[in-house]
């Protein structure tokens, strides 16, 4: 059976780092989930980290679900993706000391802004000669202009898994497959699925268990 779901805090580069752990029975690997923009609301009970969390841990991943920089019980104030980074790579490095058997499978999932934070993680760790296994961005902030500031997606693998909805109204699609083309990556449309997946939900669930039957 299952773990539950579960707060603990992990100690962080600017003070502690706010986890829900989705754990199964027996852990294959480490997945590390990201959730959407904390200045609009995001948290990681978002339902789409929930989704990506839950269908993750069915898979047999220790799936963490941190808390971004001033949310909840993490501390810090939002630092536009820099700090939110250093945080990651923390909530990571905890999760391989607990989990060593485990560490060696990393997967990198993340939602909106979460999507946009973990292609800077993926960086940092290839960078430093331990890259994951495998992404999944579901409604990636690709080319996504807040203010002044534009959210400039890093390249990813053409292994990425790439989900977005057709009616997403605040990264449109046309962002996306533009950022996406030149790295020759595909991107999984869903017909009629707004930014949040309202009533698509399963369908991420779906498409990410399929993919992972394709690559086992």
């Amino acid at each position: 059976m299952n773990a539950p779901a579960g707060p603990t805090l992990v100690d962080g580069p600017v003070g502690p780092i706010e986890v829900l752990i989705d754990q199964p029975d027996s852990v294959r690997g480490i997945a590390l989930v990201a959730h959407p923009h904390p200045l609009f609301g995001g948290a990681n009970t978002n339902k789409v980290a929930y989704t990506l969390a839950r269908t993750l841990r069915d898979l047999g991943y220790c799936a963490l679900r941190p808390n971004f920089r001033g949310v909840g019980k993490t501390a810090g104030t939002h630092d536009q993706g820099q700090g939110e980074t250093d945080d990651m790579l923390a909530v990571l490095d905890w999760a391989r000391r607990n989990w060593p058997d485990a560490a060696g499978t990393t997967v990198l999932a993340g939602f909106s802004f979460g999507a946009y934070v973990q292609t800077r993680v993926a960086h940092r760790l290839a960078d430093a000669g331990t890259p994951v296994k495998r992404m999944i961005l579901v409604g990636t902030a690709a080319g996504h202009v807040e203010g002044a500031r534009q959210y400039d997606t890093a390249a990813v693998g053409p292994d990425t898994l790439v989900i977005h909805g057709s009616k997403d109204e605040t990264v449109p699609l046309q962002n996306v497959l533009a950022w996406a083309e030149p790295l020759e990556v595909p991107v999984v449309v869903v017909p009629g699925a707004d930014h949040f997946f309202h009533a698509r939900l399963h369908i991420i669930r779906d498409i990410i268990n399929r993919a992972s039957c394709e690559c086992a």
